[in-house]
C-alpha cells in the first residue's frame, strides 16, 4: 500500500505489511524503523500521530432467520476517509459489497454487489454491514479495510457462523423378527436428524444407559453414519445401528439423541421416541397356572369360573396346547397363541389333571414344553339334620341331634344357639332340659381352606311340661301401712308348653301376652283396690296347660279401716276452713285500721265526718250485717248497715 507523509509531501512505499486477520485491530503505520532515522524530530513526531486502526469482532454467531450485524469501528481517524467491505470467496478472492465515506459530518453508504443475495446486504448509520435473514449460505469470511488519507489504511477479517436447530429427531425401528441365534450384528434401527447446522451428534441409548458403540463393523455391534447438506446448505445427519441381540433384550427400551450446538458455546438435545425389539429365540421354560379365584392350595369353588395360564419364555408367542388327561390319555381342550383357557361354573366331576404344551420346534431337545397341574374343585352339599325343622322333648329329658354334610375338603361343623357356641362336631347332646333350653340351634359347615364356602341349617327346639309361674313384685309395704281403698297393681309371670293359660280369683286381669326378654315367658296384670276381705284371702294367679298347673298368691298383710281415714280426711278439712277465716278477718282490719269502731266489739261509735249513716230497712237480709260478727242480732244493735264498721 501506498502511505503519504504528512510533512513535506514525502511519499515512502511500505513493501510489505505483514497480515493478522484473526486479530480484532490491526494498524499501519507511516514511520517505518528503516526509514524513521532520516526524518527530522518535527517529521517524528507527526508521524507517530498519522496513524489509523479499526475494530472488528473476529466471530459474529446468530440463528438461522436472525438478523446478523458487522461492526467495523474506525479508531484514531479525524476527519475524512472511507470504509469498506469485501466478500472473501474460498479461493481468497475479495469481492467488494459495500463502502461508505465521511462527506462532513454525514456518512454516506452504498451497497456495489449484493452477490445475488436476498435480501440485499444494508449499511446502516454507523457503516455496519448488516444481513437480514442469515442463512446457512452467509458463513464466510467479511473483510473490513478503513483508509484515512496520510493516517493510513487498515483492515480486519470477521467470521460469520450461522446456526439452526434441527427438527424433531426421527427414529425408525427395524419392524422384522431379530433372532438371538444369530452370530453376527443386525440392523436395529436408523435415527435421522433432519436440517441443521453444524452437523449434530447422534448417540443411542438402552434402558436410559448410553450405548457405547464403535463405529468400526464388528460381531457385536457398531454404528454407521452418514452426513448430507440439503440444497439449502443444511446439514442432515442419518445414525444406523448395529447390534448383536440378546434374550435380555427382550424387554428393552431403546431411543436415540441428537446434541446440537448453539450461539455462545451453548448446547442443545432432542430425544427420539423410544421402542421395542421384535426378538426370536426359542422356549427354553413353561409355567402353567390356575388364576384367580383360586386358593393357595389350588382349590376352586364349584360353580365359578375358572381360568388356566400357560406362559412360555419363547419369542414370538409360541402355539399352545390345552388338554386333560384322562385315563392316561390327552382329551384335547383348546389350542391358541394367548395361553389362556376358561373353564365356566367348574363342577365337582372336572376336578383332575390338565396340561399345557408349547408347540415349539426351534426349542432345544432337552428344553421342558409342557406342564401338567391338579385342578381341586371345592364343594358342599346342603346340610342334612336328624330331626325336623322342630324338635318337641319333655322337661328334665335328654336328646342327641345329628348333622350330616358331604363336601371336599372335609368340611367343619360347629353348634350354635343365640351366636353362642356349643360344641364341635356333628352331635348335639342335650341333657336335664329345662325351659331356658328351649330355643333355634344352628349346625354350621364351613371350609378353613376354602374361604367363602360354607351352609348353615337350623332346627327349633320346644320343651313340654307344667307350667311354672313367677311373681312380679309388689311395691314394698310396712306391716299395716295398707289402708282400705289403696290401689295395687299385681304382675304374674308363667310358661311351659304347650303356652299356659293365666287367670285370676278377682275379675279384671289382662288377657296373656310375650313377656320382654322372651324364653317363653307370658305375662297378665291385675289392677284391684285393698280391702278387709283380700287382706284375708289374698289374691292368686294360676297357670295351666294339658300337663299340670301352677299358682301364686299375693298377700297384703293387716289393712286399716276406712272410718279412720275418714275422720283424718274431716278434720284436716275444718282446719284449713278456720285458717281461711282468720285470714279474711285480718284483710278486713287492715282495710278499716284508723277508723272508730273498727273492731271494736260492743263499743257504739258515730260514724266518720262527711259520711251518712245508713240506716237499715226491713228488707234487709240479716247475713248481710251480722256476717263477721257473730250472730245477726248484734249486728243489728250496732246499726252498722254495711262492710265499713264490720270487723
Amino acid at each position: 500500500m501506498r502511505i503519504r507523509w504528512c510533512p513535506d509531501d514525502h511519499w515512502a512505499l511500505i513493501t510489505s505489511l505483514p497480515q493478522l486477520p484473526q486479530k480484532r485491530a490491526v494498524s499501519a503505520r507511516c514511520c517505518l524503523k528503516q526509514i524513521t532515522p532520516r526524518l527530522t524530530g518535527k517529521q517524528q513526531r507527526s508521524c507517530a500521530q498519522a496513524e489509523v486502526q479499526g475494530s472488528v469482532p473476529s466471530l459474529v454467531e446468530v440463528m438461522r432467520g436472525e438478523s446478523a450485524t458487522l461492526d467495523c469501528t474506525p479508531l484514531g481517524t479525524q476527519g475524512h476517509f472511507v470504509l469498506e467491505w469485501f466478500l472473501a470467496d474460498r479461493s481468497g478472492v475479495r469481492h467488494r459489497l459495500a463502502s461508505a465515506e465521511v462527506q462532513g459530518s454525514e456518512l454516506q453508504a452504498r451497497v456495489h454487489d449484493s452477490r445475488g443475495r436476498s435480501p440485499p446486504y444494508q449499511l446502516d448509520s454507523r457503516g455496519r454491514l448488516v444481513l437480514t435473514n442469515a442463512q446457512v449460505g452467509d458463513e464466510r469470511d467479511y473483510v473490513c479495510v478503513v483508509r484515512a488519507g496520510a493516517a493510513g489504511t487498515t483492515e480486519a477479517t470477521t467470521q460469520l457462523r450461522v446456526f439452526a436447530k434441527p427438527e424433531a429427531t426421527e427414529v425408525i425401528p427395524n419392524k422384522g423378527i431379530l433372532s438371538v441365534t444369530d452370530n453376527f450384528a443386525q440392523e436395529i434401527a436408523v435415527c435421522n436428524s433432519p436440517n441443521g447446522n453444524p452437523a449434530p451428534q447422534i448417540t443411542w441409548y438402552r434402558d436410559g444407559q448410553r450405548l457405547e458403540v464403535p463405529m468400526e463393523v464388528n460381531p457385536e455391534g457398531y454404528t454407521a453414519t452418514r452426513t448430507v447438506r440439503e440444497a439449502s446448505g443444511l446439514l442432515s445427519l442419518t445414525s444406523t445401528l448395529y447390534l448383536r441381540p440378546g434374550k435380555a433384550d427382550r424387554d428393552a427400551s431403546f431411543h436415540c439423541s441428537v446434541r446440537y450446538r448453539l450461539p455462545a458455546g451453548q448446547e442443545g438435545h432432542l430425544d427420539s421416541p423410544s421402542f421395542h425389539l421384535s426378538l426370536h429365540y426359542p422356549t427354553e421354560h413353561v409355567h402353567f397356572w390356575v388364576g384367580s379365584p383360586s386358593t393357595a392350595e389350588g382349590w376352586v369353588r364349584e360353580g365359578e369360573s375358572v381360568q388356566l395360564f400357560c406362559r412360555g419364555d419363547g419369542s414370538p408367542s409360541p402355539e399352545y396346547t390345552f388338554f386333560r388327561l384322562q385315563d392316561k390319555q390327552e382329551d384335547v381342550l383348546k389350542t391358541d397363541l394367548e395361553g389362556n383357557l376358561t373353564l365356566d361354573g367348574v363342577q365337582r366331576a372336572h376336578s383332575g389333571t390338565y396340561g399345557c404344551r408349547v408347540e415349539d420346534y426351534d426349542a432345544a431337545e432337552d428344553a421342558e414344553l409342557s406342564q401338567t397341574l391338579e385342578l381341586r374343585v371345592a364343594y358342599l352339599d346342603p346340610l342334612e339334620l336328624s330331626t325336623g325343622e322342630e324338635l318337641s322333648v319333655h322337661l328334665n329329658s335328654s336328646t342327641a341331634v345329628n348333622c350330616s354334610v358331604q363336601g371336599l375338603p372335609a368340611p367343619a361343623l360347629r353348634w350354635t344357639k343365640d351366636s353362642i357356641p356349643l360344641g364341635n362336631g356333628p352331635t348335639l347332646s342335650l341333657s336335664k332340659i329345662t325351659f331356658d333350653s328351649a330355643g333355634t340351634y344352628f349346625c354350621e359347615a364351613s371350609m378353613p381352606r376354602v374361604p367363602l364356602l360354607s351352609r348353615t341349617r337350623s332346627f327349633k327346639l320346644l320343651v313340654e311340661g307344667p307350667p311354672e309361674v313367677k311373681p312380679e313384685e309388689t311395691q314394698p309395704q310396712a306391716k299395716g301401712s295398707w289402708r282400705e281403698g289403696d290401689e295395687v297393681r299385681l304382675v304374674c309371670f308363667a310358661r311351659g308348653f304347650p303356652e299356659p293359660k293365666l287367670s285370676w280369683s278377682q275379675l279384671g286381669g289382662s288377657p296373656a301376652e310375650p313377656a320382654p326378654g322372651g324364653q317363653g315367658w307370658v305375662s297378665s296384670s291385675l289392677t284391684l283396690k285393698v280391702t278387709s276381705a283380700l287382706s284375708r284371702d289374698g289374691v292368686s294367679c294360676e297357670a295351666s296347660n294339658p300337663h299340670g298347673n301352677a299358682r301364686h298368691v299375693f298377700h297384703f298383710g293387716a289393712v286399716a279401716p276406712q272410718t279412720a281415714q275418714a275422720g283424718v280426711a274431716v278434720m284436716a278439712v275444718a282446719i284449713s276452713v278456720g285458717l281461711l277465716l282468720l285470714v279474711v278477718a285480718a284483710f278486713y282490719c287492715m282495710r278499716r285500721k284508723g277508723r272508730p269502731g273498727c273492731c271494736r266489739r260492743g263499743e257504739k261509735g258515730a260514724p266518720p265526718p262527711g259520711e251518712p249513716e245508713l240506716s237499715h230497712s226491713g228488707s234487709e237480709r240479716p247475713e248481710q250485717t251480722g256476717l263477721l260478727l257473730g250472730s245477726a242480732s248484734g249486728g243489728a244493735r250496732h246499726g252498722s248497715g254495711g262492710f265499713r264498721d264490720e270487723c
